[in-house]
């Protein structure tokens, strides 16, 4: 906000300098003999054409600017250094180049030779900014040159990134579920886990609720991030970041997604569907547990332990290793008990995995 402040102060001093020269100008062009007294006075009237636009301009630019303002310091806010410094260049790439087209447009006739050159510039500066801004990393690796903030052994094409430099962001279920650890330990993820400063809050704000099971919860999520950071294979990485503009947890998220380029890892459904709406990557634990469980078809055997009575009668439930409950008919009679049993039929559910199955 002062940024912003600083700015459209700026912008109204030299917009009213700016008018002043126009008017003082245009007062040298009217004959002020013609002009009834006191206008006849060539100073006063002077004065009062420099002063009557800059005094309107000052007043009437704040309103004017404060939009487009509060974008631009936005969009710096948000972009890297290596992207300011790449505009730049882009910026004056594209003057050299107007510069250079001018000699040959000033050559045609009016009134093209005045207008061309101007609108020529305007054009290729921004065609350079837009086209630094979008390429600044192929750029500087051209130059041989490593982009601020990005690890020494980065590829030079990020169209081709490297999946073991990919980071990867928490979300704060995924850190309290826990499983992430396991998953971790299994050297699956290449990529560096980076939990962003906000997230870690959320946890903590868990951790610190009045409620009992809130609280257990968020204990464990600090716990888990705690183990992640001493016996993780990949990188953990916490950031101090945040966003201006964005409200939950989870917009932040899927604005640093978008800014990065990188997948989310969660648990929670509606953060689910809303990055995979806006087309972002999500890494959903609960989805890869389903599919690594163990594949059975109709008429193979498997043991399971009958550890309750089914629903129908007569029906005996266990469940494998994986979670997966199997339905056994007559297995009532074997509560408590292990038994071989065959596989009738495998039905997949929004909920899981259900297996039926006979002695």
């Amino acid at each position: 906000m002062r940024a912003a402040s600083s700015l459209i102060l700026f912008l109204r001093v030299a917009g009213a300098i700016l008018f002043a020269l126009i008017g003082w100008y245009i007062a040298d062009l009217i004959q002020v003999n013609t002009l009834p007294a006191p206008l006849n006075n060539t100073v006063l009237f002077h004065l009062l054409m420099a002063l009557a636009p800059a005094v309107a301009a000052f007043l009437v630019l704040p309103s004017l600017l404060r939009a487009p303002v509060a974008a631009f310091i936005e969009q710096i806010s948000h972009a890297s250094a290596a992207q300011i410094i790449a505009d730049f260049i882009g910026f004056a790439l594209g003057l050299l180049i107007a510069a250079l087209l001018a000699f040959p447009l000033a050559l045609l006739p009016d009134p093209f030779r005045q207008v061309l050159p101007l609108l020529c510039a305007v054009i290729l500066t921004y065609v350079g900014v837009l086209v630094m801004n979008v390429r600044y990393r192929e750029f500087f690796a051209i130059l041989n040159i490593r982009v601020p903030g990005a690890k020494a052994d980065e590829p030079a094409h990020p169209e081709e990134p490297s999946p073991a430099r990919e980071p990867i962001l928490l979300d704060s279920s995924v850190i309290i579920d826990g499983r992430i650890a396991d998953i971790n330990a299994t050297g699956f993820l290449r990529g560096e886990l980076v939990v962003p400063r906000f997230v870690l809050n959320e946890v903590q704000h868990i951790a610190d609720s009045a409620d009992g099971l809130r609280r257990a919860r968020g204990r464990r999520g600090l716990e888990v991030l705690k183990r992640l950071q001493k016996e993780s294979p990949a990188a953990v990485k916490i950031v101090d970041i945040d966003l201006p503009g964005t409200r939950d947890v989870d917009e932040r998220l899927t604005t640093l997604a978008k800014q990065w380029a990188c997948p989310i890892m969660t648990n929670d459904y509606n953060l689910n569907k809303v990055a995979s709406l806006q087309g972002l990557t999500v890494l959903n634990v609960n989805e890869l547990a389903n599919a690594v469980k163990a594949v059975l078809l109709p008429g193979e055997l498997l043991s399971v332990h009958i550890i309750q009575e089914g629903k129908e009668v007569g029906q005996g439930v266990g469940y494998l290793d994986d979670g997966t409950m199997v339905v056994v008919e007559d297995g009532c009679d074997y509560l408590n008990q292990d038994m071989t049993v065959v596989v009738t039929k495998v039905l997949q559910t929004a909920a899981g995995r259900m297996i039926f199955a006979k002695p």
